[in-house]
């Protein structure tokens, strides 16, 4: 897998995004060529071909990425991977033509396009047909052996066979015989029969209690015969995007890379909060009065609705929101959730919730320095009280500022028990480790894309 932005993604995505945007540009580089015949390349390089073609490249990714067809958690079968390029490949012929005329400095000329198109259409479909065969080919797929027994073996192994586009294949599982636990003899004649008889590639140990069983004389013999050894929370973590905390020992959050938190990270990411804060800010400001005209017509009550919440260290501010819910709402119920279908919240306020502009007011909120634009969101004292009893690792999400969006946002759905608030703190702890301006680029353009396509609301 490879890094890229502090996330991890199969290599295999990467070749598929970069074949793309060779394709993207030289199919209309050759349209320029069809169209324009010796004129193409003095067009191309003096009124500025190039970068025209560039931006429509970045355009047609952006498509591509829009209908997922660059995700990394889900390979799309063929059927749908085709229905979603014709989707693509429509919706691009309306957008550039828009785009040419409103703009028509922007195109290289319609003809031009045209040929364009039709070169890209017929590339994409051979292209990832071609890929799809290719990465399904066994020789491609690196061999893995799994270490150990246990939940999060058995988590890794079905992680491992759900997500084919990994291109990556479990050919052995030490606790795939059942029974009682093996002995380190054992452990090592099965590893050492499984490594030269069905050529693995990579071993991932997932062993807890690692003194007395552990075939260590045997993992570094293959690891010396070139076969890559790994602990299973790397993987589990690179694959998954979120730490895991079953089981996890405070040694491995003490000794594994990232968590570097220092001044001068705090003080880049405040001033950008500030910027994008008092950017949507002013572009949303001729919104703001017809949101809160719409809530106070809505239902009785309140156009803002003010709650205390959990931020940086523990402290505790009054978080601001435009009302969603029927007023005074908890008065018999006391704090609780809200629900996917909560008969609380009003025709309005699901409205607002749906397109995120009922979080409009926390903007306020982050220019105060009570929240950055990303981080974990804030929670209300008396859940955090509860929720660090019951959760390991749980009080960590308080080490920097809360967000308006975030890693586990984008990530997972809105969480409402105790179940899903523990999944949320493995992405939060994911992003406290890996934190930086890159991956917050990246949670807000994902957080984007989720408003326009009106997921994960609650």
């Amino acid at each position: 897998m490879i890094r890229l932005f502090n996330i991890y993604y199969p290599t295999r995505i990467l070749i598929l995004a970069v074949g793309e945007v060779l394709i993207v540009c030289t199919s209309f580089v050759l349209g320029a060529l069809l169209r324009l015949g010796e004129d193409s390349m003095s067009v191309l390089a003096y009124q500025h071909g190039f970068y025209k073609i560039l931006g429509v490249t970045a355009i047609v990714l952006l498509c591509l990425d829009y209908f997922d067809l660059y995700d990394s958690h889900r390979l799309p079968s063929s059927y749908e991977t085709y229905f979603r390029l014709l989707v693509v490949l429509s919706l691009l012929s309306f957008l550039l033509a828009g785009i040419g005329i409103l703009f028509p400095g922007f195109m290289l000329g319609n003809q031009t396009f045209v040929f364009g198109l039709l070169i890209l259409t017929l590339a994409l479909f051979g292209w990832r047909s071609i890929y799809a065969w290719v990465i399904r080919q066994p020789f491609l797929r690196e061999r893995i052996y799994v270490l150990g027994r246990g939940d999060r073996a058995n988590f890794l192994v079905d992680a491992l066979r759900d997500r084919p586009e990994l291109g990556m294949d479990v050919v052995g599982w030490s606790g795939s015989a059942g029974g009682d636990s093996p002995t380190r003899e054992a452990l090592a004649v099965d590893l050492l029969e499984k490594a030269k008889s069905r050529g693995v590639d990579r071993i991932i140990v997932t062993m807890g209690d690692r003194r007395g069983t552990m075939p260590v004389r045997e993992l570094l013999e293959l690891r010396l015969r070139g076969i890559k050894v790994e602990d299973a929370a790397g993987l589990i973590e690179k694959i998954t995007g979120k730490i895991e905390i079953g089981g996890l020992l405070p040694s491995w959050l003490i000794f594994s890379e990232g968590f570097r938190l220092n001044f001068w990270l705090f003080l880049i990411r405040r001033l950008s909060s500030i910027i994008v804060a008092v950017t949507l800010l002013v572009l949303l400001l001729p919104f703001i009065p017809l949101i809160a005209l719409a809530v106070k017509l809505s239902s009785p009550g309140p156009v803002f609705y003010r709650q205390n919440r959990v931020g940086r260290n523990g402290e505790i501010f009054t978080c601001c929101k435009f009302r969603t819910m029927l007023w005074n709402s908890e008065a018999e119920t006391g704090p609780a959730w809200a629900g996917s279908d909560d008969p609380r919240i009003t025709r309005v306020g699901r409205w607002l919730r749906d397109t995120r502009l009922d979080e409009v007011p926390q903007l306020w909120n982050v220019l105060r320095g009570d929240m950055g634009f990303v981080g974990p969101r804030p929670e209300r004292p008396e859940f955090v009280e509860w929720l660090s009893r019951e959760i390991p690792y749980y009080h960590l999400r308080h080490v920097i500022r809360p967000g308006i969006t975030g890693w586990a946002q984008v990530c997972y759905r809105y969480g409402a028990s105790l179940e899903e608030s523990m999944e949320k703190l493995k992405y939060d702890l994911y992003y406290i480790k890996h934190m930086c301006l890159s991956l917050d680029l990246v949670v807000i353009v994902r957080s984007v894309k989720i408003v326009l396509l009106r997921r994960g609301a609650r």
